[in-house]
């Protein structure tokens, strides 16, 4: 699958494989018709148990602004935050293939700006891959000879939330389904390694993956995308909103985190943790120094009356 070995070290827990996942590897799956799964992660501890897993692309998303920091949309998230979160995911990372959302307005000057901006991501950050939104087919091709990995996004682009007045599904009509074949075939000759297809009818993003050489990943596209990503709290409950439709729970972490909680503020409150058994304790001589302490005491205290 990829023509790089991650060196030394031993095999994750699961036993999974540590052959390195590369942008040339995906779209080796691509040929092989084996199926790309991708997640989002933030952190250290989820982004290792995910890399554990055995998932092959981990995107750093800019949905963190959401899901982590508590905004209303991706916009507020900052280049200094997003390099932030993908520095401790890198860290835990050993077989995923690393992409960094670039967030709004990193991008969106000049190409040489956006590109200044993705070199960061891979020089500072680790990234082995950036993430840009949108038909930006000349920034794809700078990026490219910058010998940066892209990956694309097209259908509902939630950085162009109040130019789409919402999250809405996109590509509805004859007009807009030609124009997104036409976005997608732009980005793929001008370089991009794989393409991110959201908020699609399923018979759009179908056309789309059969058309292009690159692999496709679906988010509310349906099935026949070569690879398909969640939000990682949306599919553990860890939103606090209705999911969208096409949103699968796989478990319900919410629900497990405050159980978890309320048991230990009862525990807490009725003196049930720590118990014995969880506490330090001194070594024999010195405990014995000091009871006889207080004992000296009492008697010295005696004499004097």
């Amino acid at each position: 699958m990829s023509l790089t070995n991650f060196p030394g070290g031993g095999a994750p827990s699961t036993g999974t494989s540590l052959t390195k996942v590369t942008m040339p590897a995906l779209a080796e799956m691509k040929r092989q018709g084996s199926v790309i799964s991708a997640l989002t992660a933030y952190d250290y501890a989820t982004s290792r148990l995910v890399d554990e897993a055995g998932i092959d692309v981990i995107l750093v998303g800019d949905s963190l602004a959401m899901v982590v920091l508590g905004h209303e949309n991706t916009l507020a998230v900052t280049v200094d935050e997003m390099l932030h979160h993908t520095r401790a995911v890198r860290r835990a990372v050993r077989r995923a293939l690393v992409v960094a959302d670039m967030p709004f307005g990193s991008y969106h000057g000049t190409v040489a700006e956006g590109v200044a901006n993705a070199v960061r991501f891979i020089k500072e950050a680790g990234a082995e891959a950036v993430k840009i939104e949108g038909p930006r087919v000349e920034l794809v091709r700078a990026l490219t000879a910058a010998e940066i990995p892209v990956v694309g996004h097209l259908g509902l682009t939630p950085q162009s939330v109040h130019k789409m007045g919402g999250y809405r599904v996109q590509a509805r009509t004859e007009e807009t389904v030609k124009q997104l074949r036409a976005d997608a075939q732009a980005l793929a000759e001008a370089g991009v390694g794989s393409l991110v297809l959201e908020g699609v009818p399923r018979e759009v993003a179908a056309t789309i993956t059969a058309e292009l050489a690159i692999p496709t990943i679906g988010i509310g596209a349906g099935p026949d995308c070569d690879g398909q990503i969640l939000v990682l709290h949306d599919m553990l409950s860890l939103t606090f909103a209705p999911p969208a439709k096409f949103v699968r729970r796989y478990g319900d972490a919410g629900t497990l985190i405050r159980t978890a909680v309320e048991h230990y503020r009862d525990d807490v409150e009725r003196r049930a943790f720590p118990l014995d058994e969880e506490s330090y304790h001194l070594p024999k001589p010195a405990q014995v120094a000091l009871d006889a302490k207080p004992r000296a005491a009492k008697v010295h205290a005696l004499r004097k009356i």
